[in-house]
């Protein structure tokens, strides 16, 4: 199973077990049901997303799947790749349940992003980085990425991440209040779902705070110019 849901009691645990998890088309659709269906189908209320690969949580985009599609000129494809990418980011910054992430590893590009829209985040401390290697690729941001990733990283070192495309591994990110906490692999889900636990919000409060905490983030995503497609500015 890509992508599989468990629930701890009020805790839903979904986790992206995919390899790398790179995002493409099929697999945005898959997080997306599965968020549906925590949302929809059970009484969560927490909601904690982990990778099951002890290397890599996500290593961002698919560009073995999205090249090819680019090559072929196929804009149809590649705006719909962009809408359903940017419909995830969304879902997870207005999710009516406090959101956790726990980063069992590298957190590249985009998958460093998809990071960035999740209210708390867990990483370990032993093994991965957190990396926007978008500069030496000569790729530019999103305004719906840059607004989310503003909302996480303090701008000090979101500049020194964004302009230099340095790793920085989670004994760092901590000390930045990037992550709440750095844990050893065998610790990490242990101290995530301690945290968890904690968080027995009521649903329709933490949608309204989350509706208020980041309009802006919903703003410069539902404001996104389409023409970036056409263009050829295409963002990865």
């Amino acid at each position: 199973m890509p992508i599989e849901i468990k629930m701890e009691g009020q805790v839903a645990v979904v986790t992206l077990n995919e390899g790398e998890n790179r995002l493409n088309l099929d697999f945005l659709g898959k997080f997306i049901e599965a968020l549906d269906e925590v949302e929809k189908k059970t009484n969560a209320n927490v909601l904690v997303v982990r990778g099951a690969d002890a290397k890599i949580f996500s290593n961002g985009i698919d560009l073995e799947w999205l090249m090819p599609i680019m090559q072929k000129n196929d804009t149809a494809t590649a705006k719909k790749f962009i809408e359903t990418m940017m419909a995830l980011f969304r879902k997870i910054a207005l999710y009516p349940m406090p959101t956790i992430v726990a980063m069992t590893g590298h957190a590249f590009a985009g998958g460093a992003i998809l990071c960035c829209y999740f209210d708390f985040r867990f990483m370990r401390s032993d093994r991965g980085f957190m990396c926007f290697p978008e500069v030496d690729l000569g790729i530019p941001f999103l305004p719906g990425m840059m607004t989310a990733m503003k909302k996480a990283i303090p701008r000090c070192k979101l500049d020194e991440m964004v302009l230099t495309g340095k790793r920085v591994a989670a004994p760092e990110l901590e000390e930045h209040h990037i992550i709440t906490k750095a844990c050893p692999i065998d610790q990490l889900m242990d101290e995530v779902m301690k945290f968890a636990s904690q968080q027995n919000k009521r649903r329709p409060v933490v949608e309204l705070i989350k509706a208020e905490m980041n309009k802006d983030i919903v703003y410069a995503i539902d404001n996104e110019d389409p023409p970036i497609i056409a263009s050829g500015r295409f963002y990865v």
